[in-house]
Order: structure tokens, then C-alpha cells, then sequence
């Protein structure tokens, strides 16, 4: 007797594979399409077993309903369509494709020239259609049974002014970790590990960043290097994770991990990237959305639409001025908001998804972003720049986002390696960056701080290097940036000299405790509080190895408890995390302004001062009591009053202690010129001179004030 399969319309919404208990819906976005098939595959991936041409086509959407299929089914689709470049169509039903929103993918991606809509290496280049299958070479997706019990657990839903964000990399951060398990170093469930977990808590932090763990493709010229796409910025699904990053289920692995850092009260936030897409420019391979409706998906040149529109620098530019491509991306934040719980988003290349017909700004994206019910309320934090002529657009985004500071990063190294005349940039950085932020109601959390990132030297490198040293990425040396605004201390590379060994420490200290005590969100790059290097390399994308895996067993233990120390400082006291810009006002019912710049002479800074173009050192009085309001929380706080004094010259500067109004004596807090800190708590009187030494950074606080912090209705108790 032959089976019969049951076929049934189905429905055009929602998109994707879904499981409703009884059977599964498919249904596949493609306005331009003639005919859809999608093809059943057996358990291993291995053989189709079945093509079915999708019989519906509703709102340029194809579909069907198949009783008899249940979760775990690997399926992938076959697009039948013209196959005119020129007009920007590019169908190939030759070519197994993936599934936008499939939720998992099964099997690992396999180079061949049968990827290819076209036959590569032909004088016609992508102008003739290439005929192979290239199924056997495709992940295939599966369908899911998205079922997960999350039991008690809860969002922390941390303010953004108590945030404090680690930038991570799922296998370089669990791959070397003792405490995890072999099994599972470099995934999602290393993470869940109590060692990991417990390293995040001691160190204060509240939110880990994960670089991208979307489905993603190795570019075919690392392979044929020996390398691989480590970091992983070439997806090819927004609703799947890679499979390089579980170990049998990718949803129960993802899951368990939200679960678990969530439990510790530790937020997850995920870095998306929807500025393009693994197939690359004209001559990419057709691998899903080039084969599904490529004159939709895609950003294509006015002129002759087999050309793409490359903002992201990658090839190609997803449009997001569809309507079907906008509400891909929405449905992508929202499924891992909801359904897999993350807690927000940072958004590579963001200018390329702000940019519509009109110009940047106009974008339909930023709209639906902000009156999303859902996505409205998670953190948002943009890269505000891509690689357009006019991509750079720091302090551009609207309200509600939170943006990389690429100025706040350039400018402290700037004064740390010892340039001169940077002092009122420096300062801007310091309080929020209130000239790039301040409008519209947005606060100093707009910005988010860092002095290093996955893009870029470590910590350490930043120190020991003044050069890129990128030659194992094979490309000559010629990648990664040259602005690296870094200095060696004399030296470049591993120095046998235990004087400037001493200062790269110190300026390790310089750089942490800046960003620890400037207003807005500080970010740190996970092995940083470690001493982890990547050999100078400023490019490590391609590295899967040593060079960007953490090294637990060589971490600088003496480092890692100063960032610890820091990271405390900063959460105990909320003059460093204030809500408000400052305004250089005084305080009701106080003789303090919220913030005064003082000379190393000890007066208050006037204009003169600012414009010294020889000025290498900088100092602030912080006034505690300023921060007493803030109407989003109804919490009211008062704190302490810190003296901050920086010192990038290679020469002491002492400081005069201003007297009156700040107080009879201040005691030290932190000196990052004082190796062993033996000068911690000892107080100075005020109007003496305090020996800052050369390059170096020391915080000081008002002695025999009593810090007080009123919670008022949060709490209704005093501490």
C-alpha cells in the first residue's frame, strides 16, 4: 500500500516551521517566486526523502500544513523563479536553500563550488545559472518543539545605571576554563558552569554581552587558510544558533543558559547582526535569502540591480525598507526576547539598519522599534557607525538606545599614551559625553563607555604594543585598524625590564579606573581583569585558537583583584553612576556645585585653564550630595564627595587639596601610582600638596562624611 502524504493548506502566518501539537505549518516569504518545493529529508540530513511543491500562495506568502509531520523533521526549501541578475533575480531551484526562520539547523556547512548560483571561474561570472544540487554540502533546518520549563525564574531587569557589561565570546570565555566540563568548553552550557558563574559575580558584573551566536558561515578564504570565522559577524539565520556553540539541542542548551544567569540575577544581552548576510556581493553563494527572493531581501545598486548596495563593508546590505525583511529582523529580536528571555541587543553596523529613502533617520526600523511593546522595554544598544560615506553617527540614534562610544575609547587612550591639550575632550568623556547625548531627555547610560572590545588590542596589548601584529590572520598584516592610539611604554612586545613592566601595570590601572569612574555604562572585554593577550593582534576575527581564547591558568591575580576593587567602588557609591548630566551647579542647602574641575594649584579651573595646549593632567571634585534626586526610580541617594586626579605626564604633578567648602581633610581611596596600595585610607589635610605621581590616577574622599542613601519608597528605611 503507498503512503499518501496529507496536504493541507495551511496558513500564511506565522512564517517559519511551526509546531502547533497535531502537525506543522510551513510557510516561506517570496514576492517574486514561481513555485516553492520543500524538501523532507531523513534523521541524518543525508538523503531527501520526499518534495513537496507548496501549494498555497497568500500574501506573497507560500505555504502548507502537514499533519503527519512532527518536531525533529530536517526540511530545507527549493525556489523556482527567473534567473536575471539584472533585473536582481537570482532564483535557482538547483540550490537547497535554509530557511529564514528556521529555529535550528542540523549537519555543518560544507564548501563547494555547487553553492554557487552561477559556475564559478566562467568568463560570464554570475551571468549564467550553474545547474549542480548542492544539498549534500547544506545544514538542513529542523523543526522544533520550542517547549521549555523555566520554573521561578525571572528577568533581573537591571537599571541602566547599574549596569556593568562584559563583552564575551562563548568559546573563548568557557574554552580553557578548568571548571568546565570537556564536554561542554566552548557552549552555551560552559556558561551555566558554577566556576564561570561565580567569576562574573566576584567581579560585579551585572549584564554579559555574547558576541554573535546566530547561524553563521566561515568565509571560504579562511578555509582554504586553516582559520575559521571566530567571531562570528557572517550569519546566514537570525532565528537559529550556530551549531558550533551546543552540544544536542540548541534550544534546551540557550534556554538552560538565560536560565541559569538569570537565576544569579546576571542579564544577557546578544550582539545581532542585521547589516548583511553570509552570501557576500554578486558573485556570493546562493544559500537562502539570494535564492528565496533576492530583489527583496537585499539593498540593490539603482543602476543595474546585479550589484549590492555594501554599507556593511561584507558585500551586500539586508533591506530592512521591505516590509517582509523589517518584520524578519522584528520577529527575530522578538522570539529571542520572549521566547528565549535575553534581556537586549547590541546592534553591529547599526547605521546601516537606520538608514531609509529619506535619508538616515528615517528609517521604518528605529519607528517600529520604538513603539514595540516588547522590544521597547529590553536594552538596545547600537554601533553607531557602518561603512557608508556618511555612516559615522554617534549620538544619532533616538531615545531609548544606548550607544558605543567610539569617542569616549579614542580619547582616554589619547590621554593616556601622554597627548597633550585633550583635556576638555577628556572631560566630556568623563561625565557622560553630555555634548554628543544631552537632548531629547536622554541620559548619561546613552553612552556607553569602553576602552577596549572584541575589535581591537585586549587591555594588555594596548600597553605592551604600539603596532598591529596581525600576520597570523595570512593577510600580510595588512587588516585591522592603524589608529590604535597606544603606547608600549618604551618597548614593543614581552619586555625583560621590570621598570616597564611596572608601568604597563600602572597604565593598565589608569585606563580601568577611568572607565570605571566616568558617568554612563562602563563595558569590559572579558579577560581583560585577566592580562589576557592576543600577541598584538588588533584583528583576531579568524582566530580560533590561543591568540583569543582566555588563558585561566596564566591570569594576573593581582589585576583581577583591582578590577574587583573597582568594580565595587563604582557600585557602592552613586556619584559615579549619577542618573543626570551634571549641570556645574550648586547643590540645594549646600555649599557644593555637582561638579568642580580644579588645578593642580587647587582653585577652581577657569577658561584660560582649559585651552593649555601642554595640559597633560586633570582633576574633579565630585559633590555627593548631588545626587539626591531621581523621579524615574524614586530613589533618593546622597553620597560622599571624591576627588578624582589624573596624571598622563611623565613627571609628577602635585595636587593642592582644595580646603573649605570641601572639607578639613580627604582620605585615599585608590592611588594607581602605589603598587602595593599601602596609601589606601591615609588622609591628607586639606591645602597641602598630594604627590600625584607620574602617570598615574588617584581618587580621594571627603574624610569624616557619613554617607547616607535614603531609598525612600523604594525601600522605606535608611542605611
Amino acid at each position: 500500500m503507498t503512503f499518501r502524504r496529507r496536504i493541507l493548506p495551511g496558513s500564511s502566518y506565522p512564517l517559519g516551521a511551526t509546531w502547533d501539537g497535531n502537525g506543522v505549518n510551513f510557510a516561506l516569504f517570496s514576492a517574486h517566486a514561481e513555485r516553492v518545493e520543500l524538501c523532507l529529508f531523513d534523521r541524518h540530513g543525508l538523503r531527501e526523502v520526499e518534495r513537496i511543491t507548496l501549494p498555497e500562495y497568500s500574501d506573497e506568502v507560500w505555504h502548507c500544513y502537514l499533519p503527519d509531520i512532527r518536531p525533529g523533521q530536517l526540511y530545507g526549501y527549493r525556489v523556482h523563479g527567473p534567473y536575471d541578475p539584472h533585473a536582481g533575480h537570482r532564483f535557482n531551484s538547483h540550490k537547497l536553500l535554509i530557511d529564514p526562520y528556521a529555529r535550528e539547523l542540523s549537519g555543518a556547512f560544507e564548501w563547494s563550488d555547487s553553492h554557487f548560483g552561477f559556475r564559478p571561474g566562467s568568463p560570464k561570472q554570475d551571468l549564467l545559472m550553474d545547474r549542480r544540487d548542492n544539498a549534500r554540502f547544506m545544514p538542513k533546518c529542523r523543526v522544533l518543539d520550542t517547549a521549555f520549563t523555566w520554573g521561578d525564574s525571572r528577568k533581573p531587569n537591571i537599571a541602566w545605571s547599574e549596569t556593568i557589561v562584559y563583552e564575551a565570546h562563548v568559546k573563548g570565555f568557557t574554552i580553557k576554563h578548568p571548571g568546565v566540563p570537556y564536554a561542554e568548553r566552548g557552549t552555551f552550557l560552559g556558561l551555566t558552569q558554577p566556576g564561570v558563574i561565580e567569576h562574573l559575580k566576584r567581579l560585579g558584573i551585572t549584564t554579559i554581552e555574547l558576541l554573535p551566536i546566530h547561524a553563521m558561515v566561515d568565509e571560504r578564504h579562511l578555509v582554504d587558510k586553516g582559520l575559521r570565522n571566530f567571531w562570528g559577524y557572517n550569519p546566514i539565520g537570525f532565528f537559529a544558533a550556530d551549531p558550533r556553540y551546543y552540544t544536542s539541542n540548541a534550544h534546551g542548551d540557550f534556554k538552560s543558559m538565560v536560565q541559569r544567569l538569570h537565576d544569579n540575577g546576571i542579564e544577557l544581552i546578544l550582539d545581532v547582526v542585521f547589516n548583511h548576510t553570509a552570501e557576500g556581493n554578486q558573485l556570493g553563494p546562493t544559500l537562502s535569502f539570494r535564492g528565496i527572493d533576492n530583489a527583496s531581501y537585499y539593498m540593490l545598486a539603482t543602476g543595474d540591480r546585479r550589484y549590492y548596495e555594501n554599507y556593511s563593508g561584507c558585500g551586500n546590505t539586508l533591506n530592512l525598507a521591505h516590509p517582509r525583511v523589517l518584520q524578519m529582523v522584528m520577529d527575530s529580536l522578538r522570539y529571542w526576547a520572549e521566547d528565549m528571555r535575553v534581556d537586549g541587543f547590541r546592534f553591529d553596523l547599526a547605521s546601516s539598519l537606520a538608514r531609509g529613502p529619506a535619508g538616515f533617520g528615517a528609517s521604518s526600523f528605529l519607528e517600529a522599534v520604538r513603539q514595540d511593546p516588547v522590544l521597547s522595554k529590553v536594552k538596545l544598544i547600537s554601533e553607531p557607525w557602518d561603512l557608508g560615506g556618511d555612516g559615522y553617527r554617534l549620538g544619532g540614534f533616538p531615545p531609548g538606545w544606548s550607544e558605543w562610544n567610539g569617542r569616549y575609547r579614542d580619547t582616554v587612550r589619547r590621554f593616556w599614551t601622554g597627548e597633550a591639550g585633550i583635556i576638555g575632550d577628556l572631560a566630556s568623556r568623563l561625565t557622560g559625553s553630555s555634548d554628543i547625548f544631552g537632548r531629547s531627555g536622554r541620559r548619561p547610560w546613552a553612552s556607553l563607555n569602553f576602552v577596549t572590545c572584541h575589535d581591537g588590542f585586549t587591555l594588555k596589548d594596548l600597553v605592551t604594543f604600539e603596532r598591529k601584529h596581525n600576520e597570523a590572520n595570512g593577510e600580510q598584516n595588512k587588516d585591522g585598524t592603524d589608529a590604535n592610539y597606544a603606547w608600549n611604554c618604551g618597548h614593543e612586545g614581552l619586555s625583560p625590564y621590570p621598570e616597564i613592566r611596572e608601568l604597563r601595570a600602572r597604565q593598565a590601572r589608569n585606563l580601568l579606573t577611568t572607565l570605571m569612574l566616568s558617568q554612563g555604562v562602563p563595558m569590559l572585554l572579558a579577560g581583560d581583569e585577566l592580562g589576557r593577550s592576543q600577541k598584538g593582534n588588533n584583528n583576531a576575527y579568524c582566530q580560533d585558537n590561543d591568540i583569543s581564547w582566555v588563558d585561566w591558568a596564566d591570569a594576573d591575580e593581582e589585576l583581577l583583584a583591582f578590577v574587583r576593587r573597582l568594580i565595587k567602588l563604582r557600585k557602592d557609591h552613586p556619584v559615579f553612576r549619577r542618573p543626570r548630566f551634571f549641570e556645574g551647579n550648586s547643590i540645594p542647602n549646600s555649599n557644593l556645585k555637582d561638579i568642580v574641575w580644579i588645578t593642580p594649584d587647587g582653585r577652581e579651573m577657569t577658561q584660560a585653564d582649559w585651552t593649555l595646549p601642554y595640559a597633560r593632567s586633570l582633576g574633579f571634585v565630585l559633590g555627593g550630595e548631588s545626587c539626591a534626586i531621581d523621579n524615574l526610580t524614586g530613589r533618593e541617594e546622597m553620597d560622599d564627595t571624591f576627588m578624582v586626579l589624573l596624571n598622563a605626564y611623565h613627571e609628577g604633578v602635585p595636587y593642592t587639596l582644595p580646603p573649605a567648602i570641601f572639607g578639613r581633610s580627604w582620605e585615599v581611596v585608590l592611588d594607581t601610582g602605589d603598587t602595593k596600595a599601602d596609601s589606601s585610607g591615609t588622609q591628607w589635610a586639606a591645602g597641602i600638596k598630594y604627590p600625584l605621581k607620574p602617570r598615574s590616577l588617584a581618587v580621594l574622599r571627603r574624610a569624616g562624611a557619613i554617607r547616607t542613601v535614603h531609598r525612600g519608597t523604594e525601600e522605606g528605611k535608611t542605611e
